[in-house]
């Protein structure tokens, strides 16, 4: 089997720290693995498996050549400014940003949706990882929009902390701390106060009021699964360390019973089924944390419009919602395009 030359951009963050993780775990087909960050982690070390200890190398002054693949998280302005250089050199960027995703000459790509969007890479050498909360609605919809053709999305998301990164999970960490001791709760990721609390605001507000997060979902849907399809979002941010959930509400164009839709999703690639009517039949963020399905429970029909199903969505945002999916993007691209 051919091997590939592998980077990792942001391979200091929480999100770069899982896709070594996930790249180990998977055995990806690596004849090398190089770490990258800004140059105040450079000559640190990150772990690659269970063994092995990589150096951080400067993401500025490295040089793309001869690497194949390159996942990345470090921030949309970081990509913009490395991603065009590294494509250019040959290498092909998975983007975990959301500075590509609606470049229509960028593949945004689910594997479980959309596999063969993946051919696009070859106009820029980049393929977007869509939002978090995007992938894992998306993975638990496709069967069912397979099914029934859905005309609208409502969801609300109620979102970990660690997708907006270590020290908005650290400041989670030291609030409740404050708040137990009766120290004084400091705010600085967060506008509000997020220990014991829920914020119904990610990323900025738009003009019309919708938060960017809220956007993403919309826009991104659109992108991935159907244009036409309707969506209305809202995104709280809530006092979880990993695991987003997410409440959605569905109207198809076709009939579609709970029964129909819990055998469809039973069988569905990377969904797991859990939908008993009882206290343990369903699935919460914390145990999602760790794993690579995206749990679906709480299937039942929606009496108040024609054609429509509520679902509870959960997943680990940190592996299928960022680290897995650019890892499975890579597995098929190494297997099915670079050959």
């Amino acid at each position: 089997m051919k091997k590939y030359k592998v980077a990792v951009v942001g391979a200091t963050g929480a999100v770069g720290r899982e896709m070594l993780k996930t790249l180990a775990e998977r055995d990806f087909p690596a004849s090398d693995v190089v770490a990258l960050a800004s140059g105040r982690s450079a000559g640190g070390e990150v772990s690659f498996g269970e063994d092995d200890v990589l150096t951080v190398h400067d993401l500025a002054t490295y040089d793309f050549h001869g690497t194949d693949i390159c996942l990345s998280s470090a921030g949309a302005k970081i990509s913009e400014s490395f991603a065009p250089r590294a494509g250019k050199a040959g290498c092909v960027v998975i983007d975990n940003t959301s500075h590509f995703r609606m470049d229509p000459d960028v593949p945004l790509v689910v594997p479980e949706v959309n596999a063969s969007a993946i051919a696009g890479y070859k106009k820029r050498n980049i393929i977007a990882n869509p939002n978090c909360s995007t992938i894992q609605m998306l993975v638990a919809l496709k069967p069912l929009h397979d099914m029934a053709v859905i005309k609208r999305i409502v969801v609300a998301t109620y979102q970990a902390v660690s997708g907006a990164g270590k020290d908005a999970m650290d400041e989670l960490f030291t609030q409740t701390r404050a708040i137990f001791v009766n120290d004084e709760v400091k705010k600085e990721q967060f506008a509000k106060q997020i220990a014991f609390n829920a914020i119904p605001q990610i990323d900025v507000f738009m003009e019309d009021g919708t938060t960017r997060e809220e956007w993403k979902m919309m826009a991104e849907t659109k992108k991935i699964l159907d244009p036409k399809i309707k969506v209305a979002a809202t995104c709280v941010r809530v006092p979880v360390f990993i695991g987003h959930a997410e409440a959605v509400n569905v109207e198809f164009e076709k009939p579609i019973s709970a029964s129909e839709a819990r055998a469809a999703l039973k069988s569905a690639p990377g969904v797991t089924l859990i939908d008993r009517h009882h206290e343990d039949g369903f699935v919460t963020p914390v145990e999602c944390a760790g794993e690579d399905s995206v749990f679906v429970s709480r299937i039942r029909e929606d009496i108040s419009v024609e054609n429509g199903l509520n679902l509870w969505v959960v997943a680990d945002n940190l592996r299928k919602g960022a680290a897995l999916n650019a890892v499975q993007i890579a597995e098929i691209l190494a297997k099915d395009y670079l050959g």
